[in-house]
């Protein structure tokens, strides 16, 4: 399984907690050094990949301020892919 670049950075994001959309998008601008900005449409391709890959899950649901939140999770197919798929890019950087 390929892991795109959006791909890696939203596993990466949600390594830590469950995020909701928004905050992996900002999460994946803070680790990326603000090189990649997801714009929310693409992110919910790149969860809808993650999620048929079974890296991810959805973890809960809130409204907040009258707004559904979608939070998502790392599985632990996801932890196991973002581990090896670091492990590959610390290897190629060598």
């Amino acid at each position: 399984m390929a892991i795109t670049e959006p791909m890696f950075l939203a596993l990466t994001a949600l390594a830590g907690e469950p995020q909701h959309g928004y905050g992996i998008v900002q999460e994946v601008e803070r680790i990326s050094g603000g090189r990649v900005q997801l714009k929310i449409g693409s992110l919910y391709g790149v969860l809808d990949r993650l999620a048929a890959q079974g890296l991810v899950a959805l973890d809960r649901e809130e409204i907040r301020q009258g707004r559904l939140r979608r939070y998502y999770r790392l599985t632990d197919e996801g932890a196991a892919a973002l581990q090896d798929e670091a492990a590959r890019l610390a290897a190629n950087a060598e």
